[in-house]
C-alpha cells in the first residue's frame, strides 16, 4: 500500500471517528443488505444439506411419485406445495388405483402411499385438530429405511384386526397419550376407534418439509382411509423402492410408462429419483432466497444513496480544506482519490459489521431453531466485494464534485 493510499485511509478513519453516529446511520443500509445476503445464503445452503441428508437416510434408491407435470416440462417444481420433499399441499392428488398400478408394474419392491386424511383426533375427552393423520401401507418402514421402535406395523395382507390399527410418531405418543409407549391405547377418528399398534423411532427435522419428519403424525391403512372418506382422500405422494436398487433410472422409467398408460397417455404426474426429489425440494429454498436477496439489493442501493448524500454533505463542509489542499499543490486526482477512499471505507466498515452480525444470527439460528445455516465463505467474499463496490460507485459523484472545485472559490467558502 503506497504512502498516499495509507494517508487517505487514515484521513477516512479519522473522519468516521469524528462523526460516529452519522457514520453508523450512513452504514445502516449496507449493514442490513449484507446481513440479509449472508444469512439467507447460509440458511439456504443449510436447508439443502438437511434435505439431502434426510433423503440419504431414506436411502439412495427412493423413488417419489408426485401429482403434477414434471419440473423439466414446466420449468418449475413438479408440485406447487409447501413440502420440500414429499409434496404435501399439492392442489391435485394421486389415486389408490395408482398404487395398484405401481405394485403390479414389476418395477417396485415396496410401495408406500402418503395421503392426508382430514379430521379431528379424539383421545378420551380431548380433541386434537392439528395432528396430521396420514394414510399409508405397511411397506412404509421398509420404504423409508426406518424402524418401528415399539410394537410393530400392521399387515393388511390378512384380516386380523388391522383395519383400524394405527402407528404413531414419537411426539404423538407424548402429546396425545402422555406416555412414551401407548401400545394398545385407542383414539377416535372420523367415528371409528383406532388401536395404537406401534411407535416409530425419531425422525430428523427438515425445514420446509412437514412430512419429512413424521414424529407428529398418525398413520392408518390407506384402504381404511378410503372407506372412511368415501374414496375422497387423495394421495399427495407415493414412495417406491425399486426391485433393482442399483438402477433407479430404469425403475423411474418403468413406473412412468405404466402410469402414463393407465392415465390415457397423459403425464399429469412426476416420477422422481432421489436427486430430482432433492432438486425439487431445493426449489422452495431457491425461491425464498431469491426474494430476500432482491430485498437485500434494494437495501444496498438505499445504503449507497445514503453514502452519496453524506459524502456530498462532507464535501460541502470541507470545502475550505479542499481549497487549501489545492492551493498548496494537491491535484484533482488526489482530491478525487481521497473522497472515494472515504466512501469506500464507510461502505467496507458497514460490510464488516454486517458480516459479523450475520454470523451471530446464523449461530443463534443454529442453536435455537431447526434451521442449521452453513457459513458460506463465498457469500462473505462476495458481500465484502459488493460493499466495497457500493462505496466506490456511490462515492464517485461527491468525489468528482470535490475534485472539480476551483481552489479560489473553495477558499472563499465559509
Amino acid at each position: 500500500m503506497s504512502m498516499m493510499v495509507r494517508g487517505n485511509v487514515r484521513m477516512a478513519l479519522s473522519s468516521v471517528r469524528g462523526s460516529k453516529w452519522r457514520s453508523i446511520l450512513t452504514m445502516t443500509g449496507v449493514i442490513v443488505g449484507i446481513v440479509a445476503v449472508v444469512t439467507v445464503v447460509g440458511i439456504g445452503e443449510g436447508v439443502k444439506r438437511q434435505v439431502s441428508q434426510q433423503l440419504s437416510n431414506f436411502g439412495n434408491d427412493l423413488i417419489t411419485v408426485r401429482p403434477g407435470k414434471p419440473a423439466r416440462e414446466m420449468n418449475i417444481s413438479s408440485a406447487s406445495n409447501t413440502d420440500a420433499i414429499f409434496g404435501m399441499g399439492s392442489t391435485v392428488g394421486l389415486a389408490n388405483n395408482d398404487v395398484d398400478i405401481i405394485q403390479k408394474s414389476g418395477e417396485a419392491k415396496s410401495v408406500a402411499p402418503l395421503g392426508l386424511v382430514p379430521g379431528e383426533v379424539q383421545v378420551n375427552d380431548k380433541v386434537f385438530v392439528n395432528t396430521p393423520v396420514i394414510a399409508t401401507s405397511p411397506d412404509l418402514p421398509a420404504v423409508l429405511s426406518h424402524k418401528v421402535e415399539f410394537g410393530d406395523f400392521w399387515d393388511d395382507r390378512n384380516d386380523d384386526g388391522n383395519t383400524y390399527a394405527a402407528v404413531i410418531g414419537k411426539n404423538v405418543a407424548a402429546n396425545l397419550f402422555e406416555e412414551n409407549v401407548p401400545l394398545g391405547r385407542t383414539f377416535n377418528f372420523r367415528g371409528q376407534a383406532f388401536v395404537v399398534r406401534g411407535v416409530l423411532s425419531d425422525f430428523a427435522n427438515v425445514p420446509f418439509s412437514p412430512t419429512a419428519s413424521f414424529d407428529n403424525a398418525i398413520f392408518i391403512p390407506y384402504r381404511t382411509a378410503a372407506s372412511l372418506t368415501n374414496n375422497n382422500a387423495s394421495l399427495y405422494a407415493i414412495l417406491v423402492k425399486p426391485v433393482d436398487a442399483k438402477d433407479v433410472e430404469d425403475g423411474v422409467a418403468g413406473i412412468t410408462q405404466h402410469l402414463r398408460d393407465a392415465h390415457g397417455g397423459q403425464q399429469d404426474f412426476a416420477v422422481l429419483g432421489p436427486h430430482e426429489t432433492a432438486d425439487s425440494g431445493n426449489g422452495v429454498v431457491k425461491l425464498l432466497t431469491t426474494w430476500i436477496i432482491a430485498v437485500a439489493v434494494i437495501a444496498l442501493i438505499i445504503g449507497g444513496v445514503g453514502i452519496m448524500n453524506i459524502m456530498l454533505l462532507t464535501v460541502t463542509e470541507r470545502m475550505h480544506e479542499i481549497g487549501v489542499r489545492k492551493a498548496i499543490g494537491a491535484t484533482s486526482r488526489q482530491i478525487l482519490t481521497q473522497f472515494i477512499t472515504e466512501a469506500a471505507v464507510l461502505s467496507v466498515l458497514g460490510g464488516v459489521v454486517g458480516i459479523a452480525l450475520s454470523l451471530i444470527v446464523d449461530g443463534l439460528l443454529y442453536v435455537y431453531s431447526d434451521l442449521k445455516p452453513v457459513i458460506s465463505w463465498q457469500a462473505i467474499t462476495i458481500a465484502t466485494g459488493v460493499s466495497l463496490a457500493t462505496g466506490i460507485i456511490f462515492g464517485t459523484i461527491p468525489a468528482v464534485k470535490a475534485a472539480r472545485k476551483d481552489p479560489i472559490e473553495a477558499l472563499r467558502h465559509e
